[in-house]
């Protein structure tokens, strides 16, 4: 893939890593030029999914990718080192709940989304397609 159109940080996984990968993911989106909405609900989901690989998984390390593939579609992808397999269950937060809305923001926002075995780290790929 054209290293103009990809973007990848890595970071130890620390809850303190995700406002570096929103960071990071947002400032590579508007260097491309992308319109805003979508900006905004990329960095979102790149949030949610390194949140997850965070505080769901026993990795020291998280990998963010971002990129611009096939016809106007911007892909994010999270890869944690969790080799016990993909295990990701949408649970159902409570109205007085902190947490547990991630995956229901990923399903709603992406057009696409899912979890593979990564080829990158052996662990989990988690990732998200929105059309640009």
């Amino acid at each position: 893939m054209d290293q103009e159109r990809t973007h990848w940080i890595e970071l130890p996984a620390h809850r303190s890593s995700i406002g570096v990968a929103r960071r990071s993911v947002g400032t590579r989106l508007k260097a491309w030029c992308l319109p805003g909405e979508l900006c905004s609900d990329a960095v979102l989901l790149l949030s949610e999914l390194a949140t997850n690989a965070v505080c769901h998984t026993l990795s020291a390390r998280i990998l963010c990718g971002i990129g611009l593939v096939g016809d106007g579609i911007l892909r994010l992808e999270v890869h944690d080192h969790d080799r016990s397999g993909p295990t990701l269950r949408r649970c159902r937060a409570g109205l007085d709940d902190e947490g547990g809305r991630g995956l229901f923001l990923v399903e709603e926002l992406a057009d696409t989304w899912g979890v593979d075995r990564s080829r990158l780290t052996g662990g989990n790929a988690v990732w998200a397609n929105l059309t640009a």
